[in-house]
């Protein structure tokens, strides 16, 4: 759009549309809700089926989930590890 940002992912609002999220971040989502507990972005790319030994691989990867975090669908644990916000 000519001179404005958008969104791809927005920010969670008090309503939350998961709908609004592209599929790849849906499906970051489905997989942090579904664990037990907290999860490192390895465990997530392990689910996604990326190349986990090579660090690189997951990268892209820990860019998605914090940017999920910084918009407020997950939540980012000081110990690098991410959980889902009720």
């Amino acid at each position: 759009m000519a001179g404005r940002a958008v969104l791809l992912i927005p920010h969670r609002s008090e309503n939350p549309d998961e709908a609004a999220l592209p599929a790849d971040y849906r499906q970051i989502l489905a997989i942090v809700r579904a664990a037990d507990g907290p999860v490192q972005v390895r465990t997530v790319g392990e689910e996604l089926g990326l190349e986990v030994a090579v660090r690189g691989k997951l990268e892209p990867l820990r860019a998605k989930m914090t940017k999920l975090a910084d918009r407020g669908w997950l939540h980012k644990r000081p110990d690098g590890r991410f959980t889902a916000r009720r």
